[in-house]
């Protein structure tokens, strides 16, 4: 399934998050959500990523956005890797991928050596009715808040 596109509107779902509570998108109408995907927990890339959600929380927190992070990996790994880490925000687990598929963010990658499917480095900012405001198809773990960050600043 291809990306979303932005003024697409952002398909519904409810998943489990590392508190074990259900997190339904259309509940956080009213809200920006970024969602961003990813392929694994606790990998080089991934850990990068999560650690700068981490850091920059309070920058987007201060202009009014969620953050999410979603791949297929359950919620016990979350919790681990939520621990390890101290990440300050809730990551979601869609263990059938179908959510990851809705947003066409699944793909085959090489992990480790490996031939896997996972899901892929997009992210996808929700406005507060539910649609795709902004869509980043390649990220940079290294980069990728900043540019959230910019984007947002731009918009205001």
């Amino acid at each position: 399934m291809a990306l979303l596109n932005p003024g697409d509107s952002a398909p519904e779902f409810t998943l489990t998050a590392t508190d074990g509570s259900q997190v339904t998108l259309s509940d956080l109408r009213g809200r920006r959500v970024l969602l961003y995907f990813y392929p694994r927990d606790d990998t080089p890339g991934c850990t990068i990523e999560a650690c700068g959600f981490r850091d920059k929380l309070s920058a987007l927190a201060s202009r009014g956005v969620d953050v999410y992070g979603i791949n297929d990996d359950d919620v016990d790994s979350h919790r681990r890797f939520t621990a390890k880490y101290d990440l300050n925000f809730p990551l979601l687990a869609d263990t059938d991928h179908g959510v990851i598929e809705a947003y066409g963010a699944w793909i085959r990658r090489e992990i480790r050596g490996r031939s896997v499917m996972c899901a892929d480095r997009v992210s996808y900012l929700i406005d507060p009715d539910g649609n795709v405001e902004h869509v980043w198809p390649t990220v940079d773990p290294n980069l990728h808040v900043d540019e959230i960050v910019a984007q947002l600043d731009s918009n205001a």
